[in-house]
């Protein structure tokens, strides 16, 4: 396949996984397309729970809801021989090639999942226009994981149609649910980096420019994603209402309290509460209530504070209110900094590219979080090397925006970048 067909073909692929997004757990379509795909490249494959430890799938669907996703997957264009594979939402793939000869094992990581966020029906809007926007309501790509997986698949072809240029192993990893930092940790508790000398994960746009390349961000805070749970008892509010332990009360201190949480002296701190939930009617002393909370600090240490803090705080709403309460970690990521060698190789590869105009080293600006710091730190801690890059983009709208979208022409110079960094990397380690 020579570079323009694969530039279609990556386009291709991007705009069917674009049109059909499925949220974190629930890839089993896309799942089984990419690991189709993947097979008749010639790759050896682990799928499902061959790369996932269930303990450490956070947040994940119920048992209803991924069988209702699996017939929607079946209807809606699944690969039949490989969905069986993924049909309980445990969703990842490992493809390693394996040149036969000695050499570093390398690791590329890119994710599938979707978000919960309803796409722009406006006709302005690119996908709606060119007929590739989301078909399922209240759910869309709108952080570019679905560039990500296309792009996975375009830097399998080019290693598979040349894998006598390699030496050693190559691993791509395709990650289920990092929204919410639910995914990787599970990947990595069924040592699927396990040997890994270098580890690149990859992400597109980010506010980085067209033809611009990041090859370290080191910006991403550690985070907690917390769901709490306040069980109390229901009573009448006008006959018994000294009967009622108001678990919406309770709710509604902790809601308030988490936001006096003080900041930490040695970094930045985040905390939200995004959702609260409570009640069933205007007479009825509430007998539950569920919180969403996040918790987010530069290092894992000041996270872990303001996680502790957030504990102490429900705990307390609870006794004060006199409810049982729970607290569910459904999302987890660290912080983590690149390796700075790996990033150097990356960096020297796009400035030689005609693509990039301008290439940095490392960026030490906020970026959320990422839960690719898993896969980090374990390859690190193990005496490999890591990095998060970024290709820059033009975005059509920010970042988990029904209005956001890509630049197609940035697909094929990643892949292209990413081999070639490939190529490098097994020189110098040569």
């Amino acid at each position: 396949m020579n570079t323009t067909d694969l530039a279609l073909q990556m386009k291709e692929w991007r705009r069917d996984f674009h049109e059909h997004p499925e949220t974190g757990f629930l890839e089993m379509r896309t799942a089984s397309i990419v690991a189709a795909i993947l097979n008749d490249l010639g790759y050896h494959l682990k799928l499902g729970k061959e790369v996932m430890s269930e303990q450490w799938c956070m947040g994940k669907p119920s048992v209803q809801e991924t069988k209702k996703h699996l017939e929607w997957a079946r209807s809606n264009g699944a690969n039949m021989d490989y969905i069986p594979n993924f049909v309980e939402g445990y969703t990842g793939i490992v493809a390693t090639w394996d040149t036969g000869r000695a050499g570093p094992t390398i690791a590329v990581r890119v994710d599938m999942d979707a978000l919960d966020i309803h796409e722009s029906d406006d006709v302005d809007h690119y996908p709606k226009k060119e007929g590739f926007r989301s078909k399922v309501p209240h759910k869309m790509h709108a952080c570019g994981h679905d560039a990500h997986t296309a792009m996975g698949l375009g830097l399998a072809t080019m290693i598979a149609k040349s894998g006598k240029d390699f030496n050693g192993v190559i691993k791509l990893i395709f990650q289920p649910a990092e929204e919410g930092t639910r995914g990787a940790k599970s990947m990595v508790e069924a040592d699927v980096v396990k040997g890994v000398d270098y580890f690149i994960a990859i992400h597109i746009g980010t506010g980085v420019p067209q033809h611009h390349f990041v090859a370290a961000n080191n910006g991403f805070l550690a985070t907690s994603k917390l769901d709490v749970t306040f069980n109390g008892t229901a009573s009448h509010a006008g006959s018994k209402p000294e009967e009622g332990q108001n678990s919406l009360l309770a709710a509604a201190a902790a809601a308030l309290n988490i936001y006096t949480i003080s900041r930490h002296s040695d970094g930045m701190t985040r905390v939200n509460v995004g959702q609260l939930q409570a009640g069933s009617g205007r007479n009825i002393i509430p007998d539950q209530a569920t919180l969403k909370v996040e918790t987010r600090g530069q290092t894992s240490g000041i996270n872990q504070y303001v996680k502790e803090q957030v504990e102490a705080i429900v705990e307390g709403a609870a006794k004060m209110y006199h409810n049982d309460y729970n607290i569910e970690v459904v999302g987890e990521g660290l912080n983590c900094f690149c390796s700075k060698d790996l990033a150097e190789t990356l960096h020297h590869v796009a400035s030689d590219h005609p693509f990039i105009e301008k290439s940095y080293v490392e960026s030490n600006d906020n970026a959320g979080s990422e839960d690719a710091t898993h896969f980090m730190q374990e390859v690190q801690k193990n005496g490999g090397t890591a990095t998060y890059c970024i290709f820059g983009t033009d975005l059509a709208a920010g970042h988990h925006n029904e209005n956001f979208d890509i630049n197609e022409d940035t697909l094929l110079p990643a892949v292209d970048i990413l081999y070639q960094a490939l190529l490098k990397i097994k020189e110098d380690h040569s």
